[in-house]
């Protein structure tokens, strides 16, 4: 009897020996290379933390598929196109596979340029750019990329919500727009001119600046210029402390002048803004907390409870969601096949539906405009920066409003 077993437990011995091995728990590295020094360093720890606490989530959750978890890391880039990419070069060479940037769509373009260079000439060892706030529109049509994700709208998507929501506003007579100069604020402007020329012919732009990014430390000579310009209204795509420098000397200055901006919301604005700014800020964005069904706020709660900050960069937890699934549904953490199934991916966002636009790698969702307002209780529920005011909804603009097309020519790899 021994005799006649022996055979079937050398084949199966050899069967062993050839079967594929089974599929290990991975780690999937996430860098981000941000502006953690400098003017702009509140913002760029405050993603930080917001890729920290949902990458710890979505590990506790699973999301990825069994076993495998998501790291998120800081590199200082500072802000700077150059320092960012020395910072690309030392997180390719730790073996990370997944960068993150998005302030600064300089930094952004320089960025992409490198990956897509690293990518054509180290097959295998390619690299993904999860974008979560660069918003120059060339990056998803003339500088578009298989290797770039973008999860924030481009500016013209969030010019063509502001401006078909200011249209309908007879009050506006006069509009001044600034902006810091570089390919952002740049892009803010022609987006402005030509939507306001379209939509309200009658509109005058009485005044068109653009000032250094993070140089400026006083801003009253820019608003003295607003105020002889007789201006009602300014458009405004400044972030950081350039923006709440901004509203802070329109405020001393006792300006009238309404502020439309794209990002009023974000570390430092709220507290500059304060009583001063009730009633005459406004912003486009794609969530606030105080939305029409509250959704995130207790994903807020526990960010302040945690890193007593305001949670706001909220793509961040798309990119996650939506990072997790394509792991799992590719059942795999390499870049490529991660890569290729985000292409027309769907997911449910704070905001509703989200979906990662296959011709281009922009992100498609709805947007609001909101105004900076006292709490009230009933639809100004949480306030910012414990100032005692919040954000309360004029409009949500649906998905489609606020689409363009793309110019896209994408240069894809092949499937493996």
């Amino acid at each position: 009897m021994f005799k006649q077993i022996r055979p079937a437990v050398l084949a199966l011995s050899v069967a062993a020996a050839f079967a594929a091995p089974t599929a290990s728990a991975e780690v999937i590295k996430i860098a981000l290379i941000e502006t953690l020094s400098g003017a702009f360093a509140p913002i760029g720890q405050n993603q930080l933390n917001t890729y920290q606490m949902f990458a710890e989530m979505s590990n506790k959750k699973q999301l990825a598929g069994a076993g495998n978890t998501i790291e998120v890391v800081g590199f200082d880039g500072k802000g700077s196109p150059q320092e960012s990419l020395t910072q690309l070069k030392t997180v390719i060479d730790q073996g990370y596979h997944y960068i993150a940037q998005g302030n600064g769509s300089g930094v952004a373009l320089a960025l992409i340029d490198a990956v897509n260079k690293h990518n054509e000439r180290n097959p295998g060892k390619e690299v993904v750019f999860l974008n979560h706030s660069a918003i120059d529109p060339d990056l998803t049509n003339s500088k578009c990329s298989f290797w770039q994700f973008r999860f924030d709208a481009n500016s013209d998507m969030k010019m063509e919500a502001l401006t078909s929501f200011m249209a309908k506003d007879q009050g506006i007579k006069k509009v001044y727009i600034i902006g810091q100069n570089y390919a952002h604020g740049q892009q803010v402007t022609r987006a402005a001119k030509e939507l306001l020329k379209r939509k309200r012919p009658d509109v005058q732009i009485v005044g068109d600046d653009l000032h250094p990014i993070a140089t400026v430390k006083d801003f009253s000579p820019y608003v003295a210029k607003i105020k002889a310009s007789g201006a009602d209204t300014v458009i405004t795509g400044n972030w950081g402390a350039d923006l709440a420098l901004l509203i802070k000397a329109g405020k001393d200055a006792g300006l009238t002048a309404k502020f439309y901006t794209y990002y009023a919301g974000t570390s430092g604005v709220p507290t500059a803004m304060g009583a001063a700014g009730a009633g005459q800020v406004k912003m486009v964005a794609y969530w606030h907390e105080n939305n029409e069904t509250y959704s995130g706020h207790e994903l807020a709660d526990q960010f302040r409870a945690k890193y007593n900050d305001d949670l706001y960069v909220v793509d961040i937890y798309t990119i996650i969601e939506m990072l997790s699934k394509a792991v799992k549904t590719a059942k795999s953490a390499d870049p490529t096949k991660v890569a290729f199934a985000m292409e027309g991916m769907k997911v449910k966002a704070l905001n509703g539906e989200f979906e990662m636009r296959a011709a281009d790698h922009q992100g498609q969702q709805p947007l609001y405009i909101a105004t900076w307002t006292k709490l009230d209780g009933k639809t100004v529920k949480y306030d910012q920066e414990k100032t005692g005011y919040g954000w309360k909804t004029d409009q949500k603009v649906e998905t489609y409003v606020a689409t363009q097309p793309t110019s896209c020519q994408m240069k894809r790899p092949a499937k493996t």
